[in-house]
Formats: structure tokens, C-alpha cells, sequence
């Protein structure tokens, strides 16, 4: 069947204006709305489009992108042609399939099957039941209600990797609003309490201070806090990293087996994949020890930001399905088809209220889950590895660009992920590393087509708009702070450079690899050609 045409659309109103602050689409006249603000809707404010720049914070607009060079996996990826044209075809037929059943039903039994399908693309079990959310924010703030329904309400949230997850966590850890308004559309307080779900959290950084290094006692720092919390009668929802924004993993298998073993019934663990660089046997391996897992399609596979999802393993699953009491605040970010169909008296207490938006980008979402999946695994492991050995070579050879420390490699015979995926670094100038702001500064001044201010063969690098990973603060002991920026390796890279025509593949990973050596060299042009002021103007005038 040839996919529809792909036709970039965006409206001249912003969709929170024309739908009432962002809220989420309910009615069938809504699904002709333009294709690119359905993309950006039923989300928050972090996908309000900058206009007339037309992308929104993460540097995406709603519409493919294909002349962007883009390996910017760990935060946000414009979306694909193929994507947009599964989303494209998706609103066709369930435009069909509501004529008959209305918006709701129908998008209540497609919401259903792509659980099916999220299922088979992970090789998951058919007792493993899947919770939609519009990002992993939303999903965290999932998760939480669900561990205090049985756990009860004193529960103390450990949240490790906290200085390298998502921006909203240090609100929604503590069941509090992340943001000013919810994805439903709800004006809120930001860092309020949510009605019952407000309570404790304690944060353990990944990162050391002193070395740079990830540090060497997460693992024990861990178990000591949980053993001084259960010590002073608490609970404890223990929220583990597998992958951070910079590719660290903490603590280890070892160390939640322990907790697990040693206070059962009184700790829970959350696993935070949302970067999903972990492969199904991973997946299938902390839900098998009965962790709960947020996930995403909007990271490792390129689905558009805003696709979040909780996995909940069968013994929540089976509690949940009873029906337990739960926080109240949780309906303000839940809608009825977000649960599964067997959750039947917490649908009924759910808005029937369908969040188009947030379908639309799991419907592309899916699309690259099942792209990269048909990709046979021996490629998949060389090219991830053929990329990363590029970039590892780029960075050590730059005079501008300092690598930080990737994630620890597991097995490298096990599967792609045994190899670094996320590449962080930090920016220097003549010895000295760039501080936050003029790392800020450099990434903007990425995006930004700056061929007028330069000549001969720098005018082209300087005209090459790249998107990578946004920057992540670094905090040094008696210094001021620093941030990472990231070169990453994501499921697209891989998918299109696929070919099965073997001298075709390899070239399609040489031509990556030469977008990824543009990328260095117009990063290295930025910081040694134009000063700290030189790139706050560029940003301000953009």
C-alpha cells in the first residue's frame, strides 16, 4: 500500500489557543484539524512551538525534518517521514472507524490493540499490562499512585539518577504538579501537591563531583538510604536509572535484588527506561523481578516527544485490576483509555475524554519500534557500534570537545545495548571549559543556519543546522557549573542506513558518519571562531 503523501501542516494559532489551553481533543470535527497541531496537542507547555521559529523546546516542529542533522536520541527527534505517514493513515481510519462508534470507542479499542502491539514489538508476556501517559513525567506521577495503593501513604520516593532525568521528576517524585498545566488541559500551581499523592522523596545524584566520573558508591549509598528509611517507618517507592540522560545505569541488578529480598513489602522499585537502551531480555528481566518500568518512544526509538507509558508487571497488574482506592489528584493526568480495558473500575472513574494528541505520537512511535525491529540483529549490533566508535574517535581527537565517561558497557556479546549509545562531552576554549550559558549558547547557535557569517568551506559547515542533545548541568565542587552536551546513536540512525544490499548499508553508515564529523565541525567552529557575546546574540536574535 503506498503510505500517504507527506505534507508538512501548521496552522498560524497555536493549539492551546484554539482548543482551550492545550486540552485534549474530544469531538470527531477535532480529527480534521491540521495534522501538525494535532501532533503537538494534549501535551503541556514543553510543546508549544516557539513561533515563527516553528519548533518547540526540545528544537522539533510537528512536521519531518530531513535536512536537520539530527542524533539528539536522548532528549528529542523530529518526526520521520515514515512516522508521519503511519500517523497520517492512523487518523484516516479511525476517522472511519468513529462514524460509527464515536471518537471514544473508537480510539478506546485502537488504544487497546497498540498495547498489543507494543507488546509484540518487546517481546513482552500478555500479563504485562501497558499505561499510556503523554510523557515519562506523567508516567512517574503513574507509577507513584499505583505503588502508594499498595504500599499506602507513607512512602518515601528514592529517586537515583536525579540530576540526570527528566526536568519535571524533582515535582512529580514528591506528588507534586510539574508544570502549570496538565496534559488534559487543567490549570495547576507548579510544585503544588497533588491530592493524595503529595509526600517525601530523597535524590541520589549519578554524578561525581570531584572526578567527573560516575560515582563508584551508588550502590551502597542506595541501600543505606532505604535501610535508614524503613528503619524510621517508612515505605519506599525506589525509582532505579537504566539509562540516564549520559547513558549511566544505577545501582545494579545485585543491589535491587537485596532490597528486594531483604524488605518485601515494604519497598517497590520503579525502573526509569525511558531512554528505552535496554533490550526486550532486559525489559522482560525487571519485570520478571516484578519492577515497574517507564518507558517511552520518544528517545532511543525517534518517536515524537510526548509518548510516554508505565509497564506493569503481572502481581500489580492483578492487585490493580481489583479496583484499589487511588490518589484522587491522578484523574487530573489520567484518561479512561490510557488504562487497560481489564482496569474496569478505574476506566470508570477516568474522563472519557480522548487525548488525540497523545495517540497520534505513539501511533509514529510504534512505527520506529517496528522499523528498527525488522532490522536484522547482526546489523543492528555493527552499526551501533561502527557509530560509536566514530564518535568516540571524533571526540578524542577534537581540540574543542572534552568526552565525559559513556555508560558502563554490560556484555557486549548480549546484545547492541552492550555498547555506549549516548556520548556525552563538554565544550573548552583555550583550557578552559565553557560554563552552562555558553554551553546553552552553542547549542542554539547549532541549530541555526550562520553560512552568513563566515566564507569559503566554513560558510558551509557554518550553514549545516544539527540538533543533538540538549545540555545537561554539571555541578563541580568550588566551581562554577558546567554542562554536557550530547552526540547520540538512535533507532533511525540504524533503520536508515539498513539496506539488504550490503555494500549499500556500509555506505549509508559512512555518509552518518560524515554527518556526525559535520556536527564536530561546526561545533569546533563556534567555539574557537566566535566569542561567548558573539553566541548570545545569535540566540537572542533568534
Amino acid at each position: 500500500m503506498t503510505p500517504p503523501a507527506i505534507r508538512p501542516e501548521l496552522s498560524t494559532a497555536p493549539a492551546a489557543d484554539r482548543r482551550g489551553q492545550g486540552t485534549a481533543t474530544t469531538g470527531l470535527r477535532d480529527l480534521f484539524a491540521l495534522l501538525g497541531d494535532l501532533l503537538i496537542d494534549g501535551g503541556d507547555t514543553r510543546l508549544s512551538l516557539d513561533r515563527p521559529w516553528g519548533r518547540n523546546a526540545y528544537g522539533c516542529g510537528p512536521s519531518p525534518a530531513p535536512d536537520l542533522v539530527c542524533f539528539s536520541s536522548s532528549t528529542a527527534s523530529p518526526i520521520s517521514e515514515r512516522a508521519f505517514a503511519r500517523v497520517e493513515l492512523a487518523r484516516e481510519q479511525l476517522m472511519h472507524a468513529a462514524i460509527s462508534l464515536g471518537v471514544d470507542e473508537a480510539l478506546d479499542r485502537r488504544t487497546e490493540e497498540m498495547r498489543g502491539e507494543l507488546r509484540g514489538h518487546l517481546r513482552l508476556a500478555d500479563d504485562v499490562d501497558v499505561i499510556f501517559s503523554p510523557s515519562g513525567t506523567d508516567a512517574q506521577l503513574h507509577a507513584l499512585a499505583l505503588v502508594r495503593a499498595q504500599l499506602g501513604e507513607t512512602i518515601t520516593s528514592v529517586i537515583v539518577g536525579s540530576d540526570q532525568t527528566g526536568s519535571g521528576t524533582a515535582a512529580s517524585a514528591r506528588g507534586r504538579h510539574f508544570n502549570a498545566r496538565t496534559a488534559s488541559g487543567l490549570a495547576v500551581t507548579r510544585d503544588a501537591p497533588i491530592d493524595g499523592l503529595s509526600g517525601d522523596a530523597v535524590f541520589l545524584p549519578l554524578f561525581d563531583a570531584v572526578s567527573m566520573q560516575p560515582r563508584g558508591d551508588i550502590d551502597g549509598a542506595v541501600f543505606e538510604t532505604v535501610e535508614a528509611l524503613i528503619r524510621c517507618g517508612r515505605n519506599v517507592l525506589l525509582q532505579a536509572m537504566d539509562a540516564s540522560k549520559l547513558g549511566w545505569r544505577g545501582p545494579g541488578l545485585a543491589c535491587l535484588d537485596e532490597v528486594a529480598r531483604r524488605w518485601p513489602g515494604r519497598v517497590r522499585i520503579v525502573v526509569d527506561a525511558c531512554q528505552m537502551r535496554l533490550d526486550p531480555t532486559g525489559l522482560r528481566e525487571h519485570l520478571d523481578r516484578g519492577h515497574l518500568v517507564l518507558i517511552s518512544g520518544s528517545k532511543f526509538f525517534g518517536g515524537p516527544a510526548f509518548s510516554g507509558a508505565l509497564l506493569v508487571p503481572r502481581d500489580v497488574a492483578a492487585a490493580m485490576r481489583r479496583g484499589p482506592a487511588i490518589a484522587p489528584g491522578l484523574f487530573g493526568y489520567i484518561n479512561r483509555s490510557d488504562w487497560p480495558l481489564a482496569w474496569t473500575n478505574l476506566r470508570a472513574c477516568s474522563a472519557p475524554r480522548a487525548n488525540i494528541g497523545q495517540w497520534l505520537r505513539w501511533e509514529a512511535a510504534l512505527a520506529e519500534i517496528a522499523a528498527y525491529q525488522a532490522v536484522p540483529e547482526v546489523f543492528r549490533r555493527m552499526a551501533i557500534r561502527q557509530l560509536g566508535e566514530a564518535i568516540e574517535s571524533l571526540l578524542m581527537l577534537s581540540p574543542v570537545l572534552r568526552p565525559l565517561a559513556t555508560g558502563a558497557a554490560a556484555d557486549e556479546a548480549s546484545s547492541e545495548f552492550g555498547f555506549a549509545t549516548i556520548f556525552p562531552f563538554a565544550l573548552q576554549r583555550d583550557g578552559r571549559l565553557l560554563d552552562l550559558g555558553e554551553t546553552q549558547a552553542v547549542y542554539r547557535a547549532l541549530q541555526q543556519d550562520l553560512s552568513d557569517r563566515f566564507s569559503g568551506r566554513d560558510a558551509a559547515v557554518a550553514g549545516r543546522q544539527c540538533l543533538i542533545g540538549q545540555p545537561v548541568r554539571i555541578d563541580r565542587d568550588g566551581e562554577p557549573p558546567i554542562a554536557a552536551l550530547r552526540l547520540c546513536i538512535g533507532a533511525r540512525e540504524v533503520t536508515e542506513a539498513w539496506c539488504d544490499d550490503v555494500t549499500t548499508a556500509r555506505v549509508n553508515l559512512e555518509a552518518d558518519i560524515d554527518r556526525i564529523a559535520d556536527v564536530v565541525a561546526k561545533t569546533e567552529l563556534l567555539v574557537t571562531d566566535l566569542s561567548s557575546q558573539d553566541l548570545r546574540d545569535i540566540c537572542h536574535a533568534n
